[in-house]
């Protein structure tokens, strides 16, 4: 086929030369030719299924999909994962200047006195990791968690500190971690989005940035679901609309989109196009992700009852239909004051569900490739904020270090990564930055984080990036 737009040329020159390839032309040509081949995919949507199975992984994959739980407002650490004895004999006791010599706090002022925990630890499982009394669900699957209490951050503000640690980036603009998985691999699944949002409690404060595209196209941003009313807003069709008026209204649509792409070349018609495919199919699929009828009432059971309790379910549910990344927001654990109450309510609501997910993923073999991570955006001090009450009392926002936990995915299970000091204060091994987790995340999924690049500004963009960021292989098993 030969393009004959000359309109760039003179007369003269477009006469003489009546065979020239025009390079705009010819792309354009091309890039509307692969328009249309993948707007039969949007159509038939198992055309390409198993290269997007195959996505763009490096090397073997350990997990194929990631289930991340952020609890929002930062649990504390030293009352869940972190006992330290030195803090207990302490407790109450002024702490030690260098802890506040030329330090910013987001609340603290003065000098402030320790606090060490009120609630009981115990070894757990066969590696004897040590838990607070107040997750005793999840005390019942240490063996298959790895507890990382060396994780540290560059923010102590709560927005930041979240955008942080879903984008590398303190501040909007960056795609999320969820994002990058989604353009990394793509999706088995035709029917489902690959990024999968459940928020419970407060909306974050970093709001729906945490689960942005960013600059990646717009396809791979999170979809939020929701756990009671209509799952996804906007989905269902209209009083008077049946399926077969939609389908129609929706070839009519992407007719002149694609007419529009054959013209300019866009490519984020493409991904237009694929959403409307996409919200199509998701008439039918979500409605049955969501029914959770056809559970046994034991596995009901198992989870308990709740808000974060039926996304843990419908997050397993994801999992088997093969989306890739699904997040479940949890909040409020911002414990400035009130720490005992509200810290305990808070383990009520997450300790069963979080730990049956980590249960039924196992028996239903599913947890050797699916990671889950649960963490916060940074964690609390060990020094007290507030009221002496033990009622009353709370910890400020700590960003030196905190923990985490990890599990499936081929991540060491009965394990403890990294330590703080005997304060808890600083990391005193094996320091995690937020890009090392990252990097790892992206790892265990089969993907070179220094190679999953997009071309934005000039810059070949990317999750870690141009910091150093290194694989925490010691979380491997």
């Amino acid at each position: 086929m030969r393009y004959h737009d000359t309109s760039w040329m003179s007369a003269g020159d477009a006469g003489a030369l009546p065979n020239l390839l025009h390079r705009r032309a010819l792309l354009r040509g091309m890039t509307a030719g692969m328009g249309t081949l993948a707007l039969n995919s949007l159509i038939e949507p198992g055309l390409f299924a198993a290269a997007s199975d195959a996505g763009l992984a490096h090397f073997e994959p350990k997990a194929r999909r990631v289930i991340f739980m952020h609890m929002v407002g930062a649990p504390s650490q030293l009352d869940l994962f972190d006992y330290k004895p030195m803090l207990q004999k302490h407790d109450r006791q002024l702490c030690p200047d260098e802890f506040i010599k030329g330090k910013r706090f987001a609340f603290i002022r003065g000098h402030p006195k320790l606090l060490g925990t009120c609630y009981r630890f115990d070894r757990c499982g066969a590696g004897g990791t040590e838990i607070s009394e107040l997750l005793p669900n999840l005390q019942t699957v240490a063996d298959d968690i790895c507890v990382v209490r060396s994780m540290t951050t560059q923010d102590f503000n709560h927005g930041p500190a979240q955008l942080f640690f879903h984008t590398g980036l303190n501040r909007p603009g960056n795609p999320s971690v969820g994002s990058w998985v989604s353009y990394g691999l793509g999706s088995p699944n035709a029917n489902l989005p690959a990024y999968v949002v459940f928020v419970s409690g407060k909306i974050p404060g970093a709001g729906s940035a945490l689960w942005g595209n960013g600059f990646l196209p717009s396809i791979h941003q999170g979809i939020e679901f929701r756990s009671a009313g209509e799952p996804v807003l906007f989905l269902n069709n209209p009083q008077g609309m049946d399926a077969g008026r939609r389908r129609r209204i929706i070839d009519g649509v992407q007719a002149l989109n694609q007419q529009q792409f054959t013209q300019t070349g866009d490519p984020e018609i493409l991904t237009r196009m694929g959403q409307y495919e996409m919200a199509f199919r998701m008439q039918t699929s979500v409605p049955e992700l969501m029914n959770l009828k056809d559970e046994p009432q034991h596995v009901l059971d198992l989870y308990g009852e709740g808000e974060f309790a039926r996304q843990c379910i419908y997050a397993r549910r994801l999992a088997e239909r093969g989306v890739r990344f699904i997040e479940l927001f949890h909040a409020d654990w911002d414990t400035h004051g009130n720490q005992h109450g509200k810290l305990s309510s808070n383990c009520r609501a997450v300790d069963r569900p979080m730990a049956a997910l980590v249960k039924d993923l196992k028996q239903r073999g599913l947890l050797d490739d699916t990671l889950i991570v649960w963490a916060g955006e940074f964690g609390r001090t060990p020094m007290l904020q507030g009221s002496e009450n033990p009622e009353t009392c709370g910890r400020d926002h700590h960003k030196e270090a905190f923990s985490i936990w990890v599990a499936g995915g081929g991540i060491k299970g009965g394990a403890t990564y990294g330590a703080t000091d005997e304060m808890g204060y600083y990391i005193a091994e094996n320091p995690v930055k937020v890009r090392d987790l990252h990097a790892t995340l992206l790892h265990q999924l089969g993907l070179d984080h220094e190679k999953v690049t997009f071309r934005f500004q000039g810059l070949d963009q990317k999750l870690t990036g141009v910091e150093e960021a290194h694989v925490q292989r010691g979380m491997i098993a």
